[in-house]
Order: structure tokens, then C-alpha cells, then sequence
């Protein structure tokens, strides 16, 4: 008689829902949206994972997380583990699992996801990574010091990668940071309720533990050169990031309460301008704020200006919804807290009053054509559909540029039409010797985890370069 198979376990079909503050609720605050999950809750969906012998999910990370693997000790509720063996690839894992594009990255890869609904990676990441600053997690145990120092321009995702795997290789790593805290965009640009910036405090003290020092209010480029920095160091990383904001070249964008979205977010989050006048940074609170873009960062404006008590807070978007390019979850959200949109429509003039203040922005309508070089429908304009929409503030949220300070101060580092800085793809090398660079500064704006899959590059080649290391051993942290 054959043996008896075990019954399989039942598939469960649908990921677990996080729970979140009614809607209602959180546009009165700035406090996190999502609460995470509890320790039940994660071990329920981490039950999900199949465990595939390939583990697609891994090829989908630009960090390279075990997801598998770590999955499997929240599945046997060895959190503290869990937490350890992602810091092993991702320094920042409370970030982001909380602002990862994780639908389009490893959940898009995930075999769950070819029938049913893909594991939640990222709110399993994010789960660890808040039970182990909560209970406690141990500083890893550093390798003995090599004698080789980096300097590392920037104190955001890309840089902070870059320093904390470098430190982990036994390299002294100092940032310079221009700003008065560290962080970058994860301080600037990102919103309390998306990402609450004691999360970022906690993640840099952390890489502070493993000896990375962090020089703030220091300009590279002004205070010293990247020339005067290798004098100094073995090797220099840039990750100044794509900081300086676009604008649109129409009539009316230097009216009084025209913001760029760096600005308006920048005094919200980084300088508390939500809680003025306890902090002395005042934003304009319009009745009704405009704000011209559908990325990111224009919901994170939007959602900015709803909590601000705007009564209505308008995007303004030239193609069609399908078109955002935010994520999903940022629509979602963003969706119900009654922010207004109003696609295949585009300003084409700003309107101010007899002070210069804004009062209105006049708009054309759309229709889609063929699509253009970006692959996306073009919007054509109809004539004869120009309209007014009243409003008091307009928040421009159409991108950035790389920060120009650095390849303006440093003449040999070749630099491409769009102002970014050149690099191998596969080392982050510039064309200058022992000058290496990675992030929006490279690519232009991009995601988070695309700047820190970038340092972690960089910091590989980095090791190999100032060791001279010839072939591929021995370029992981320890």
C-alpha cells in the first residue's frame, strides 16, 4: 500500500490588506496613512510565499534582497533574523517597504502573481524592519579596518547605500551633506504621512552605529572641491541627487504663491512649515491649490495641500489616468481623500491679481494621438476648449534636474546633455579617476531603490578599486 500523501496546504489567493486610517481621519493630520502589520498579520501572509527554487522575486529587487528567504523566518517568526538577513543587501528596509514601487519591482516578478495577487513584499520588509527597531536589533559584528577611506557626496538613498556597505567592508566612509540633516529626498521630499521621518532618523543612526561619520551644511563644490576631496580620500561617490526643479515655460510662473513641488514640500516637511507658527516657515494655504503633474511627488503635493485645508486640491494631468506615472497605491490613496482630477487637461497660462498674487490658471483641453517617443499616447490639444479654474496657489510637480553644482566645479568629469553625470552602468565609474557616481544625479530623477541599487554598485567597485582586487571575490559586506 502506497503512503498516504499530506494534504496540501490551502493557497491563499489574496494578499492581506494593511490597515489604514479612514480617510476621513488622516486629511485632519500628517500622521502615517498605512499602521502596518502586527505580528499575526505578517506571519498569515508570509504563509503565501511558495518558496520557489528560483526565487524570480530576487531579479525583480535592484538591492537584491533574499526576499525567500527572509519570508521563510517571518514564517517562523524569527523577525529579529529576518530584519539582520535584509540589512545584509538593504540598509534602509524600513524605508522602503514603506515608498518601494515594490508592484513594478519584485512583486511583479513573484510567481503568486501569475494567477492570483502577489505576495506583499514590501509591507512583509517593512513589518521586519519596524519589529526590529522596536525590539532592539544588534549593531553587526565589523570587519577590522582597512585603512581606506571613501568620501560620499550626499546624504540620500544612493549615498547613504554606498556608505553604509562600504563601512560594512571596513572602509572609514564620511558623507558631506549639503542640507542641515541627512536623508535627501527621504527628508525633503517625502511626506510625514507616507514616510514618518523618525523612520529616516532611526535607519541613519543606524549606519552611524557601523562608523559612518556625516558632515552637514557642506557644500561639494563651494566648501571644497571633488578635486580637494581626493587629496583626502581613496576614492569619492556622488550621489548629490536631481534637486533642482523644472518649471513650465508659460506666462504667469513667477506670480507670487507659484511653488515648485521641491519648495512646497521641502518647507512642509524638512522645515514644518504644517506647523506654523510654531516653526517659522510659512506655506500659503489656498481654498484651492492646482497642482500640475500626476507623478509622485504631484500626489504627495496634492495630499500635502488637502491636509493644509485646501477645500479643493486639483490635479492637473495632459493625458489620462492610465498615463500617471505614480504608483497605483499613491493614486489609490490619493483617490480617496477626494483630491480632484482632471485629466487630458494642461495650463497654459498663470493668472495673478493686481498684487501679483495668483487667482486663476487657464487651461486647454486634450485628446490623445499616437503614441511618442516615450511610448505613451500623445496629447493633442483641442482648439477653442481654453477655461478658467480659480485658485490661490499652483504647485508645479513636472520633475527635476541633477543638481549642477558638482559638474560645474569639476571640468573633467564628463557630463551628458541632460546634465547628468556619466557612468558605467555596471560600476558607477565617471570618467574621472577614483570618482564614482550613482543615483539622480545619474539618471536623472528616479525611484528610491533605484538610487540605492545604484550605490550598492558603486560601493562593489569602490571595495575592488582601493583593495586592488582583480577579480570578483571578496566585494560583498561583511
Amino acid at each position: 500500500m502506497s503512503a498516504q500523501r499530506k494534504p496540501r496546504p490551502q493557497l491563499i489567493r489574496t494578499k492581506l490588506p494593511m490597515p489604514c486610517q479612514e480617510p476621513a481621519d488622516r486629511v485632519q493630520n500628517f500622521d502615517e496613512v498605512p499602521y502596518g502589520y502586527n505580528e499575526a498579520e505578517a506571519v498569515f501572509e508570509a504563509q503565501r510565499c511558495l518558496k520557489c527554487k528560483n526565487q524570480p522575486c530576487v531579479s525583480g529587487c535592484p538591492v537584491e534582497v533574499p526576499i525567500r528567504d527572509f519570508i521563510t523566518l517571518v514564517k517562523e517568526r524569527k523577525f529579529l533574523e529576518a530584519a539582520a538577513l535584509i540589512k545584509t543587501k538593504n540598509s534602509l528596509p524600513a524605508v522602503t517597504g514603506r515608498v518601494c514601487p515594490q508592484e513594478s519591482q519584485c512583486e511583479a516578478k513573484c510567481v503568486m502573481g501569475r494567477r492570483h495577487q502577489p505576495v506583499a513584499i514590501g509591507n512583509l520588509e517593512r513589518f521586519v524592519a519596524d519589529y526590529a527597531r522596536d525590539h532592539g536589533e544588534e549593531v553587526p559584528e565589523l570587519p577590522n579596518s582597512t585603512g581606506k577611506t571613501v568620501a560620499i557626496v550626499g546624504a540620500g538613498p544612493a549615498g547613504l547605500t554606498c556608505a553604509g556597505d562600504l563601512a560594512l567592508m571596513g572602509h572609514e566612509v564620511t558623507i558631506y551633506e549639503a542640507l542641515h540633516a541627512p536623508g535627501g529626498v527621504l527628508i525633503y521630499g517625502i511626506p510625514e504621512f507616507r514616510l514618518p521621518k523618525n523612520i529616516v532618523k532611526y535607519e541613519i543612526d543606524f549606519l552611524k552605529k557601523i562608523g559612518v561619520k556625516i558632515n552637514l551644511n557642506f557644500i561639494v563644490g563651494s566648501n571644497k572641491t571633488v578635486d580637494e576631496l581626493l587629496a583626502e580620500f581613496d576614492a569619492v561617490f556622488i550621489g548629490s541627487g536631481a534637486g533642482a526643479p523644472r518649471f513650465l515655460n508659460i506666462p504667469g510662473i513667477n506670480l507670487v504663491n507659484v511653488y515648485s513641488a521641491n519648495e512646497y514640500l521641502t518647507r512642509v516637511n524638512l522645515l514644518k512649515g504644517y506647523k506654523f507658527p510654531e516653526y517659522k516657515t510659512p506655506v500659503k494655504r489656498g481654498k484651492t491649490v492646482m497642482i500640475i503633474g500626476a507623478g509622485n511627488v504631484a500626489m504627495d503635493s496634492a495630499r500635502t495641500a488637502k491636509r493644509l485645508g485646501a477645500e479643493h486640491s486639483i490635479i492637473v494631468y495632459r493625458r489620462s489616468k492610465k498615463e500617471c506615472p505614480a504608483r497605483q497605491e499613491e493614486i489609490h490613496h490619493a483617490d480617496e481623500e477626494d483630491i480632484e482630477f482632471r485629466f487630458l487637461t494642461n495650463p497654459i497660462r498663470i493668472i495673478g491679481d493686481e498684487l501679483g498674487r495668483v487667482k486663476a490658471v487657464e487651461c486647454l483641453q486634450y485628446e490623445l494621438g499616437e503614441p511618442d517617443e516615450t511610448g505613451r499616447a500623445k496629447p493633442i490639444p483641442i482648439p477653442g476648449s481654453e477655461h478658467l479654474v480659480e485658485c490661490e496657489v499652483v504647485v508645479i510637480a513636472v520633475g527635476n534636474d541633477p543638481n549642477p553644482t558638482i559638474p560645474r566645479t569639476t571640468p573633467d568629469l564628463e557630463v551628458s546633455r541632460w546634465g547628468t553625470i556619466v557612468t558605467e552602468r555596471s560600476t558607477g565609474k565617471t570618467s574621472k579617476d577614483k570618482v564614482y557616481a550613482g543615483g539622480d544625479i545619474a539618471t536623472g530623477a528616479a525611484t528610491v531603490i533605484a538610487a540605492m541599487g545604484a550605490g550598492k554598485v558603486a560601493a562593489k567597485d569602490i571595495h575592488k578599486q582601493i583593495m586592488g582586487i582583480e577579480d570578483e571575490k571578496a566585494v560583498e559586506p561583511a
